[in-house]
């Protein structure tokens, strides 16, 4: 009996290297994937968002900026990293509230991520860059911290600092981000199936394999 081909899904992940759900979100749509081997061959984009466009360079304390932005107390503050905590540990993710001491402007970042696409080495690069900001609270504004999380990602490590120095990649970025705000997207991560089905959030692994299969099956 012949075993049906694997269904081709194209896969946009629109995020932000500083959002916690999207560090929970990619490691339980890559479990779902990884529990619909050989039903659903995905083909995984990194598209980039900002959460804050205008950060400085300096960055933000985190709490003085999630309590500005959200008007939460310090209670609810640490309720809500404890949530996040126990959702990223639930899918092998690591967070380290207590190192993550500040937010900080991911432009470069995402400059960075748009040619390690071209470089085959982007989904490495995502891990890498959410493990130096939530795992390790270093500053993934810092061409120096990029151009090592990019060495640590199998990218030459040179390369990446021209690419930063430069300002490489910039209106390429900048275009995507505007594609993807003109198209509705305003919180991330917003995961784009086939470029027609939205999934929002970091959903667990559940979620995100029952409507991969469902969108697979109907294709």
């Amino acid at each position: 009996m012949n075993t049906p081909a694997a269904r081709k899904l194209r896969i946009d992940f629109v995020s932000d290297v500083s959002c916690p759900w999207c560090a929970v979100g990619l490691n339980s749509l890559e479990q779902a994937l990884a529990r619909l081997d050989g039903e659903v061959e995905a083909e995984l984009h990194f598209q980039p968002f900002e959460l804050n466009p205008q950060m400085a360079p300096e960055g933000e304390d985190v709490g003085e900026h999630l309590a500005k932005k959200y008007g939460m107390s310090a209670a609810q503050l640490a309720q809500n990293r404890e949530g996040i905590r126990q959702r990223g540990a639930a899918v092998g993710f690591t967070f380290d509230m207590e190192r993550r001491g500040r937010i900080y402007n991911t432009f470069d970042a995402h400059r960075l991520l748009h040619w390690a696409e071209l470089e085959g080495r982007q989904q490495a690069l995502k891990h890498a860059l959410f493990a130096a900001y939530f795992t390790d609270g270093e500053d993934v504004g810092s061409h120096d911290v990029l151009a090592r999380v990019a060495e640590k990602a199998g990218l030459d490590g040179a390369q990446a600092r021209r690419v930063l120095a430069d300002g490489l990649y910039a209106d390429e970025v900048r275009a995507q981000e505007q594609f993807y705000a003109g198209h509705g997207i305003h919180s991330v991560p917003a995961i784009i199936i086939d470029r027609q089905h939205l999934i929002s959030g970091g959903q667990p692994p559940e979620v995100f394999e029952q409507a991969l299969r469902q969108i697979a099956a109907a294709g």
